[in-house]
């Protein structure tokens, strides 16, 4: 079933103008949001000045809530849910986009800080799926914040802007390179090898010689540390501190047509879908729009889907409008429809083998279900009914959205997940769906404007759907 490319509906003028704009807004937002609590941060202040309340402020005023009334929990930082209170009980059910705004990257370890041969380094240990080859030789910033025993936080943001120094993981040089060009590439650059060199300035020589440092040039910037953010060597204990590609988000091509940034997976599903909420004024089922953290490693913990906070959130808006009870929860989680907003992989010309082209996702034809994913088998999917497809198809159309299905390369191939299956696990009607992405999980991953675009009018049509 051959789809029209979805540039034909936009041609030259205003209509494009609308396709660009918002990729515009978009590119800004992953260039300065490069982390989940960054993400969190500026959605959580966007809503706010949209009209949305705090879930936290409204239960300790013992508030009443109605059709219409916006309302946004934050989950520690890392994640977010938000609530346009349709007209309709939510025990009905409720609209759900679901997303995750962390991406695969390198984490500082707890100790990190340490000189080798007069070079001060920090190591690292990777976080989500990666090749690890793809993260040497890059310029690298440093994100996340550093929690003090005194209670404050000391946020870091180090390497994005222009005066910023920037840092790195070195490479073996080409020269001496005989032994390393015959590994796999899964040992070409191993995960202990992952660390950032970050000085070569020895402190001053002190002369008393009771009072001589040994690893001078970490001494050094443990000062540099201290004059400039007030931290210690014992307070990386309780840091956060994440190693991302250094610089903005790009317009990729000579046609502008498409995006090349850091943390596309999934932060392109993420935007829209936020954005998405922004437009709901008084729905007839209630709007959610679910942000969460930690499912580039199993969505564990407490900020990942397989936390109680969604439901916990449910039971809150829900006893706020006087509709609360165990089971009138569990009927509203039930009754509820779901886009698992997760990207997919985009077909790649330089490497065909391992598509099935009837069943792969294309930059330029919209926005893309997924009906299972998994890996050999279906293995570890949800895989979404036949009437819920069907369902969904209708909405698209109706509201003119280019849209497409796909899966995840061949058959035995690979694979992977998303949150889909934990919502599911509450009886919903979940289905994955989101963007086209090439490069997935590199430093650099590439998205088709106008593909965005049509997720977020798919999101749109999705939520208004009465």
């Amino acid at each position: 079933m051959d789809k029209k490319n979805a540039w034909e509906k936009y041609p030259q003028g205003a209509k494009r103008n609308k396709v660009y704009k918002f990729a515009e807004e978009y590119r800004q937002f992953i260039s300065a949001c490069k982390t989940e609590r960054e993400c969190t941060g500026a959605l959580y202040e966007k809503a706010i000045e949209a009209g949305y309340k705090d879930l936290d402020k409204l239960i300790e005023k013992k508030a009443s809530v109605k059709a219409g009334d916006k309302i946004i929990a934050n989950n520690m930082g890392k994640g977010l849910a938000l609530f346009v209170v349709g007209k309709k009980s939510m025990e009905k059910g409720m609209n759900i986009l679901g997303a995750h705004i962390d991406s695969p990257r390198l984490d500082l370890k707890q100790v990190p800080l340490y000189e080798d041969t007069e070079m001060a380094m920090l190591d690292t240990h990777y976080y989500g799926g990666v090749k690890k080859y793809q993260w040497v030789t890059l310029p690298l910033a440093l994100h996340g914040v550093i929690c003090k025993k005194d209670g404050t936080t000391v946020t870091v943001n180090i390497g994005d802007k222009p005066e910023d120094p920037v840092f790195g993981v070195s490479d073996l040089l080409i020269h001496l390179s005989g032994d390393q060009m015959e590994k796999k590439a899964a040992k070409v650059i191993e995960g202990e090898s992952l660390d950032l060199l970050i000085g070569s300035i020895p402190a001053p020589e002190e002369e008393d010689e009771k009072k001589a440092v040994k690893d001078r040039v970490k001494a050094n910037i443990l000062t540099i540390l201290s004059e400039e953010y007030g931290v210690e060597e014992d307070d990386f204990l309780s840091a956060e501190i994440e190693v991302v590609p250094a610089g903005e988000a790009r317009d990729y091509g000579l046609d502008r047509s498409m995006i090349m940034g850091y943390g596309h997976d999934d932060r392109v599903c993420a935007y829209p879908s936020f954005m998405a909420m922004l437009e709901m004024k008084k729905p007839e089922y209630t709007s959610v729009c679910l942000l969460v953290d930690k499912e580039e490693i199993g969505s564990v913990g407490a900020s990942g889907m397989e936390s109680r906070f969604f439901e916990n959130c449910v039971a809150e808006v829900m006893n706020l409008a006087g509709e609360y009870s165990e089971l009138a929860v569990r009927r509203a989680l039930k009754n509820s429809k779901v886009l698992s907003s997760d990207v997919s992989a985009a077909f790649d010309p330089n490497y065909p083998s391992v598509m099935e082209k009837r069943n792969a996702a294309y930059f330029g034809k919209g926005l893309v279900f997924n009906k299972y994913t998994g890996s050999r088998g279906k293995a570890g999917s949800n895989d979404a009914n036949a009437e819920y497809m069907a369902k969904l198809r209708r909405i698209m159309d109706d509201a003119d959205v280019s849209f497409q299905t796909a899966e995840l390369g061949k058959v035995d191939q690979g694979g992977g997940g998303t949150i889909a299956y934990i919502l599911a696990n509450y009886d919903m009607n979940v289905i994955d769906s989101g963007v086209a992405v090439l490069n997935m999980h590199a430093p650099w991953e590439i998205i088709s404007k106008v593909d965005l675009y049509e997720a977020f009018l798919g999101y749109v049509a999705f939520l208004k759907e009465a």
